[in-house]
């Protein structure tokens, strides 16, 4: 049974990290479903208060992380509120409409033609703009799976 619960555990964190990349997959609940799972098939005991306070710490973090990252790549480019919507528009719509390069072109058309539409911007500002929430994008995913490969590591290190 163990092999089966272990296995159990890391599909939640193997679809934890999927989730960086598809936003519309909640990483943090399949990182917590980790945990709990590990709770239900062994016990809580190890989880004390202090790795609570601790993982919510961590997910505090995600949340800043998936904000700022994109919020730092569209305003450093000089976009504005339309471009930020508009790249997080692009970012959950693209993968679902261009599969594997929906992820990169998404939120570059969303920002792109967000400033085009709302700014008035001309393209070649607005593909600028387009690229730094490529960039803010990028740069979350990079965060956000550094945050929840520590969250593991610190579950790991508290169960072991």
């Amino acid at each position: 049974m163990d092999t089966l619960y272990w296995t159990l555990i890391i599909l939640l964190f193997v679809i934890a990290f999927i989730g960086l990349v598809y936003p519309i997959i909640p990483s943090v609940l399949f990182v917590a479903g980790g945990f709990i799972l590990y709770g239900i098939f062994y016990s809580f005991e190890p989880f004390n208060w202090l790795f609570w306070v601790i993982q919510g710490l961590f997910v505090l973090l995600l949340f800043g992380a998936d904000y700022i990252t994109n919020l730092i790549g569209v305003k450093r480019f000089g976009g504005s509120k339309a471009g930020i919507w508009g790249s997080t528009i692009g970012i959950l719509v693209g993968p679902f409409v261009i599969p594997v390069f929906g992820i990169i072109i998404g939120p570059f058309l969303g920002a792109f033609i967000a400033e085009l539409a709302v700014h008035k911007k001309e393209w070649k500002e607005a593909a600028k703009i387009g690229f730094g929430s490529v960039i803010g994008f990028i740069s979350s995913v990079v965060t956000k799976g550094v945050i929840q490969a520590v969250m593991i590591v610190y579950f790991i290190f508290v169960v072991l």
